[in-house]
C-alpha cells in the first residue's frame, strides 16, 4: 500500500513563496518517477512539474519554469515543491502523484496520487 502525503500549501500575496512536501510511504522504493499537478474548478488536471530516472532528472511545465523547483529527499522519501515569486493564477488544488513505470509527466495510468492540498495566491 502505498500512500502519498502534501503539506505546505496556504495563502500567499502575488510575489511570495510556498514550499509543498510529498511524503510517500509503503512500498516505495521502485517509484520510477514522482511529480506535482494542479487543479482550479471547472479545469483539468495539469501537469507542473516531474522529477525521474533515478529522481535526477526533473521536468516543467512552461508556465512555472524559473519559478518553480522540485527535488526530492531520497533518505526521507519527500518531494518538495519550492515555488517562487508566485502569481494568482497559480492558485490551485496541487496534487504529488508517484508511478513505478512511467515518466508522470507523459503517463499517469496506475500512478499513485495524494489527496491534493490549496494553495491560494492573492493579488
Amino acid at each position: 500500500q502505498v500512500q502519498l502525503e502534501e503539506s505546505g500549501g496556504g495563502s500567499v500575496q502575488a510575489g511570495g513563496s510556498l514550499r509543498l512536501s510529498c511524503a510517500a510511504s509503503g512500498r516505495t522504493f521502485d517509484f520510477y518517477s514522482m511529480g506535482w499537478f494542479r487543479q482550479v474548478p471547472g479545469k483539468e488536471r495539469e501537469f507542473v512539474a516531474a522529477i525521474f530516472g533515478g529522481f535526477v532528472n526533473t521536468r516543467y511545465a512552461d508556465s512555472v519554469k524559473g519559478r518553480f523547483t522540485i527535488s526530492r529527499d531520497n533518505a526521507q522519501d519527500t518531494v518538495y515543491l519550492q515555488m517562487n515569486s508566485l502569481k494568482p493564477e497559480d492558485t490551485a488544488v496541487y496534487y504529488c502523484a508517484a508511478s513505478r513505470f512511467f515518466a508522470i509527466q507523459n503517463q499517469t495510468r496506475n500512478a499513485y496520487w495524494g489527496r491534493g492540498i490549496q494553495v491560494t495566491v492573492s493579488s
